[in-house]
């Protein structure tokens, strides 16, 4: 029963965003004061609201995931979890993680994650989805909160570099959805989730991914043109916006785009992970 009521959360989700989170909190603890227990009690808070998102995504999304051959063994599609209860487990940790973010964090933090949350549940889960090719536009409005959530638990205060990461954690989902998309297809036109690559196929969807991975190198180097981000993180970001470059670039054709949108799947966690890291580190390196 419990491992029931933990895979609804998505561990895996949850564990990607918080690698994010540690990203805005890093590049804002360059320039303000923080702590380590103000970045625990960040990765916790915010890890309870994105899991209760995600008990509400499953809970309402029960009936396509029984069509989907990725979402058909979920415990809520097979009916092995009790639909009301796990939206009162979702309540408890949307109030705990909202509440533990206000106290330890600051009030500004508590109502970004819960925008966040908002546009997860009512506008991306049971609206667009469904109905929207932008669905997944809308979707990458709210994965790109938990690191500008990380950024104010540190700050408070909102500048134009905390609008960069906003917006480069925003881009970067585009083209990494559009990739799981490709290679899921039949998924989705089996749930008749009107993704861009069903509906107007493969070669728009990717010179859509191309636009967006050429947005994503601008705004990472704005990022360090204008915000704390060291020549570490420039070196970093170089090297992994030029692998993403390279891959997304390459020729596809209807014989290799699954192994094509695995690649640039493959890369995009490249880069998180890259970039993610490389601010870690230039705070460890100026803390010293």
């Amino acid at each position: 029963m419990l491992k029931g009521y933990l895979s609804i959360t998505k561990p895996g989700i949850i564990v990607g965003n918080l690698i994010s989170v540690a990203a805005g909190f890093f590049l804002a603890a360059q320039s303000e004061a923080a702590n380590g227990m103000l970045l625990l009690n960040t990765l916790l808070g915010v890890a309870m609201v994105i899991a209760s998102g995600c008990v509400v995504n499953n809970i309402f999304d029960r009936d396509i995931d029984r069509k989907m051959e990725r979402t058909c063994n979920r415990v809520l599609a097979k009916g092995e979890v009790n639909p009301d209860h796990a939206f009162i487990f979702s309540l408890v940790l949307l109030i705990a993680g909202t509440a533990l973010i206000y106290r330890e964090a600051n009030p500004l933090s508590a109502v970004v994650v819960l925008l966040g949350y908002v546009f997860y549940v009512f506008f991306y889960t049971m609206w667009y989805k469904r109905t929207s090719v932008y669905g997944t536009l809308v979707g990458s409005v709210s994965g790109a909160v938990p690191p500008l959530v990380g950024y104010l638990a540190v700050t408070n205060y909102i500048n134009i570099e905390g609008v960069l990461l906003f917006a480069l954690f925003c881009i970067w989902q585009m083209p990494h959805s559009y990739a799981i998309a490709m290679f899921r297809m039949q998924d989705y036109r089996n749930a008749n989730i009107p993704v861009l690559p069903v509906v107007a196929g493969i070669e728009k969807a990717r010179k859509h991914m191309m636009a967006y991975v050429v947005a994503f190198n601008m705004v990472a180097l704005a990022l360090f043109l204008v915000g704390e981000a060291g020549y570490e993180y420039l070196a970093v970001a170089g090297a992994v916006c030029f692998m993403w470059t390279r891959v997304t670039f390459k020729p596809v054709t209807q014989e290799n785009y699954v192994a094509w949108s695995k690649s640039v799947f493959k890369v995009s966690l490249v880069v998180v992970m890259g970039i993610s890291s490389v601010l870690g580190l230039e705070l460890m390196t100026t803390a010293i």
